[in-house]
């Protein structure tokens, strides 16, 4: 069963607001067995959304529409499903009442404007809002289902646990897997699990990518959640058994989270040195609760003065080599955890960009060194991308790296579901 979840409002389409309520339905749907196969984002506009609504109605089973529901003249969600509908829009008198009795028992004063909250398509039926003032709707529109919520989203939110999900036909379950890699690109990893994209196929297989951390999404759909659930795990075991190493984590789980759990098994303390990743790595390593168990801390040695006095390189090493060098990094993670007395280090030291680049040392070039009980060993990147991009990249590859060297290694087979 098929879904087209519509969210309404200027804020919307000009970016001044995020859509999450359209998250958060898919999600909730596909518990229901029930896919959503289009987010669409509408102005506020009674014609557009009219459009919309007979459009999704013509393709889905399911319609939800969010927002567009309050008491204002740029609230057209109304009459956008009454024009959709072909139906004109009367006053509810139990809608109205409801709206009345919100207002008086807080003791405000209702606004005449409130009244068009009441107002509802004919043929439709309002859905009671017990967190505020705007009713749900609830019509048929062909052979669609169309449920119009609040655009709040704990308004909305409430009105789909309590109104719509009971209303929902019966569809099986939908069970969604992620399983998180740190390490090739995603071309690679979708030529390593090409025959388990193919499109049509089930479970769906797809992959996505976020500053060098490619993600592959398994929708896996059954009669029931037991039977969705074994069908997602079997195939995110076969894509952890392809991917090796390069798997660091599933759903929930981060490369940093993934790292704190390693050296907190091991029982191992960790300090970092970073240069132009300026502290992001102890950012990401202390976004962690409970990292202050293994993170002993860090220095951020932009300057060589500051390699120099606060890790104790040697100027010769530097002017031998320049900062950004094999050498130095190796120097710096060694530098960090022996000035903490941590069990591992890890030094960082690069060119972000935009300049400052040659033709021997460009732009993106990165040193990622790791220290450690049995030595210390140096990876050179060249990252593509802005300093930002550049920068993100570097310290998550850092911490990957560190995972990689921490004992015991992981099998990623055998990761928790």
């Amino acid at each position: 069963m098929r879904a087209i979840i519509i969210s309404i409002g200027d804020e919307l389409t000009g970016g001044a607001v995020v859509d999450t309520n359209s998250a958060h339905l898919s999600r909730r749907l596909a518990e229901h067995g029930i896919a959503a196969i289009r987010h669409v984002t509408v102005a506020d506009d009674a014609e557009a959304i009219a459009a919309a609504i007979a459009a999704a109605a013509g393709a889905a089973e399911i319609v939800i529409v969010t927002g567009g529901l309050g008491p204002t003249k740029d609230d057209l969600t109304r009459q956008g499903l009454a024009t959709a509908m072909n139906a004109e829009l009367r006053e509810d008198p139990r809608c109205l009442e409801r709206i009345s009795a919100f207002f008086a028992s807080r003791r405000r004063q209702m606004k005449p404007s409130n009244r068009t909250q009441a107002l509802v398509p004919v043929g439709a039926e309002p859905i009671d809002n017990d967190c505020g003032t705007a009713p749900g709707l609830f019509a048929r529109l062909g052979s669609a289902r169309v449920f119009a919520l609040p655009g709040p989203p704990h308004e909305m939110a409430e009105m789909f646990e309590k109104k719509v999900a009971p209303r929902l036909p019966a569809a099986g379950a939908i069970v969604r897997r992620a399983v998180h890699t740190f390490g090739a690109g995603e071309s690679d990893v979708g030529e390593m699990i090409a025959d388990l994209m193919d499109r049509g196929g089930s479970p769906q297989v797809g992959t996505t990518a976020s500053a060098g951390a490619i993600s592959v999404r398994i929708a896996a759909a059954g009669r029931t959640v037991d039977d969705a659930e074994a069908t997602a795990e079997r195939t995110a075991a076969e894509v952890r058994r392809r991917l090796g190493e390069l798997v660091f984590g599933q759903d929930d789980e981060t490369l940093a989270a993934v790292v704190g759990k390693a050296l907190h098994a091991a029982g191992a303390t960790l300090a970092v040195a970073e240069s132009c990743t300026g502290g992001m790595i102890g950012e990401t390593i202390t976004s962690v609760p409970g990292a202050s168990e293994y993170f002993l801390g860090g220095v951020v040695s932009y300057a060589n003065e500051a390699k120099a006095e606060l890790l104790g390189i040697g100027a010769d090493v530097i002017a031998a080599n320049g900062a950004v060098s094999e050498a130095v990094a190796a120097a710096m993670a060694e530098g960090a955890a022996g000035r903490f007395g941590a069990d591992w280090g890890v030094g960082v030291t690069g060119i972000a960009g935009p300049t400052g680049g040659t033709a021997e040392k460009p732009v993106g070039l990165v040193y990622v060194a790791i220290a450690g009980p049995s030595g210390t060993k140096v990876h050179r990147h060249v990252f593509p991308g802005d300093r930002d991009v550049i920068r993100r990249r570097a310290a998550l590859a850092a911490i990957n790296h560190l995972r990689l060297a921490l004992p015991p290694r992981r099998d990623p087979a055998r990761l928790p579901a």
